[in-house]
C-alpha cells in the first residue's frame, strides 16, 4: 500500500501541529513568573524584618501563595510532556537559568551585607524577582524551540 506524497505531507502537518498544541498546553504561562518573584520578595521583606508575627504571616502568606499557584498550573496542565521532549540543552537552560538567579541573589546579598547595606537580602531578592519575570517567559520561549525542533520520532 503505498501512500500518496500529498497524505504524507499532510499526516506529518498534523502531527507537528498536535506536538505544538501538547508543548504550548504544558509551558508555564506568563504570569507564573512576576507571581513567584513577587512572593518571593514579600517573604524575603518579611524574614529580613526579623519581627516573629511578621515572619510567621509572610512564611504563610508564602506558602498559600505558592500553593496557589501551583495549584493554578496543574489546573491548566491537560497533559504531561515526556523528559526526552526536553532534551539536553532544554534542561541545561533550566539549570543555568537557576543557577544565574541564585548566584546574582546569593552574591549581590552577600555584598550588601558587608557593605553594611539595610535590608541586603530583601534588595538583593529585587534583581532576581525582576529576572523571574522577564527571564522565566524567555527561557519558556526558548524551551517552546527546543521541544518543537526535536525529532517526531524520538528515543522512548
Amino acid at each position: 500500500m503505498e501512500i500518496p506524497p500529498i497524505d504524507a505531507e499532510l499526516a506529518l502537518a498534523e502531527v507537528r501541529a498536535r506536538r505544538a498544541e501538547v508543548v504550548d498546553a504544558n509551558l508555564v504561562p506568563g504570569w507564573f513568573w512576576p507571581s513567584i518573584g513577587v512572593l518571593m520578595l514579600l517573604f524575603v521583606a518579611a524574614v529580613e524584618t526579623g519581627r516573629p508575627w511578621l515572619v510567621a504571616a509572610g512564611s504563610v502568606a508564602y506558602a498559600l501563595g505558592l500553593a496557589t499557584l501551583i495549584a493554578a498550573l496543574l489546573r491548566r496542565s491537560r497533559v504531561q510532556v515526556r523528559n526526552t521532549l526536553i532534551g539536553a540543552h532544554g534542561a541545561a537552560a533550566i539549570v543555568v537559568f537557576t543557577l544565574v538567579l541564585v548566584g546574582l541573589g546569593v552574591g549581590l546579598g552577600l555584598a550588601l551585607a558587608a557593605l553594611g547595606v539595610p535590608a541586603p537580602a530583601t534588595i538583593a531578592c529585587l534583581p532576581v524577582a525582576a529576572g523571574l519575570a522577564f527571564g522565566g517567559p524567555a527561557l519558556m520561549t526558548y524551551l517552546r524551540r527546543v521541544m518543537l525542533a526535536r525529532p517526531l520520532a524520538g528515543p522512548r
